[in-house]
């Protein structure tokens, strides 16, 4: 099912973008900058793409191995796994195809 380019909450726009992704683990505190994101250009609410949220899960745990009490990373950086250029082209497509 292709996403709607209107926000569920608000009505305004769902625009591509990124966001950044915090997990807080009680112990260890793991940030994840320029995540590719949908966001609302009115409420600012998000919603992460499933090829993302993969690589979102490698990411934290890698960072969990570390064992480190904060963690800053760039998602851009840390496309090991994925092709991130892949999924933003993706995600761009299916918010242009419903805008036909």
């Amino acid at each position: 099912m292709k996403s709607s380019s209107k926000c569920p909450i608000c009505n305004g726009e769902k625009e591509f973008s990124t966001t950044t992704f915090t997990v807080d683990l009680g112990t260890n505190l793991i940030v994840v900058r320029n995540t590719p994101a949908t966001v609302c250009s009115v409420c600012g609410e998000e919603w992460i793409d499933d090829t993302v949220a993969e690589q979102l899960e490698e990411i934290v745990n890698e960072a969990k191995a570390k064992n480190r009490m904060v963690e800053v990373i760039d998602f851009n950086l840390e496309s090991t796994a994925y092709n991130l250029h892949s999924s933003s082209l993706k995600l761009q497509e299916e918010l242009h195809f419903d805008e036909k």
